[in-house]
């Protein structure tokens, strides 16, 4: 299968300098996803002031090293879009149906003990696409249905410190900085994606650095934070 769920990772398949998705203080697309079960819902039926919205997948080294993080964020409605998966190999593949892709997010829950909930996208990333299309981004949504903070490549630190500012009505000052996956993390989630996925990710690794680690840090560096009202109404 090619398109969206591509077979084998290239630096190519992601469009690393579009920041795409919606943009602090637009509304945040709503979308018919699925839990775990199989049941259809709505991405963005949550209760509580804020949603801590990850998107994840299994074979995503970046995710799998920030899981534990953001699974100490309290108090807050936290749920992760599983996605395409973002280094298939020979034993966890590119997903062909959609109960394939449910079976790999329920892996997530199961084996791997993720604690947030965990809905799955439609098999043709209708949900992803709209936001951004990353495979480890993360967005804070109001109860307004606003996005009041985002960041391209998820820093739990930064994501942390955003959520703390938003409820004590602050400005946001934390930086989102890419931050590569811990190198034991890194070599079990490619080796469990089983064959290809670690010669897809090494074949692409010196651009993914130039493109994250330099080019985008660099720009947040010298950037500012884009800073909303915790219950700004868009």
């Amino acid at each position: 299968m090619t398109g969206y769920n591509y077979e084998t990772f290239s630096s190519d398949e992601v469009d690393f300098h579009a920041r795409g998705g919606p943009e602090i203080g637009a509304k945040a697309p709503d979308a018919r996803v699925f839990d775990t079960t199989g049941e259809p819902c709505q991405l963005l039926d949550f209760e509580g002031d804020f949603l801590v919205l990850e998107i994840g997948s299994i074979t995503c080294p970046l995710f799998q090293s920030r899981r534990k993080s953001m699974g100490g964020l309290r108090d807050v409605a936290s749920v992760v879009l599983y996605v395409r998966e973002a280094h298939p190999g020979a034993d966890i593949a590119a997903h062909r149906t959609l109960d394939h892709k449910i079976a790999s997010a329920r892996c997530l829950v199961y084996e791997d003990g993720e604690t947030r909930r965990v809905l799955v996208d439609d098999l043709d990333g209708t949900a992803h696409r709209a936001y951004g299309g990353l495979p480890n981004s993360v967005f804070i949504i109001n109860r307004n249905g606003c996005v009041v903070f985002k960041s391209d490549w998820n820093d739990p630190t930064a994501t942390a410190k955003a959520l703390q500012a938003l409820r004590g009505s602050r400005p946001i000052r934390a930086k989102s900085f890419f931050r590569p996956a811990r190198p034991s993390v890194a070599i079990h989630t490619l080796g469990r994606a089983g064959k290809g996925s670690v010669r897809d990710f090494l074949r692409s690794f010196p651009n993914l650095v130039w493109k994250n680690l330099i080019k985008r840090n660099l720009r947040v560096l010298l950037g500012r934070p884009l800073d909303v009202a915790g219950d700004i109404i868009c």
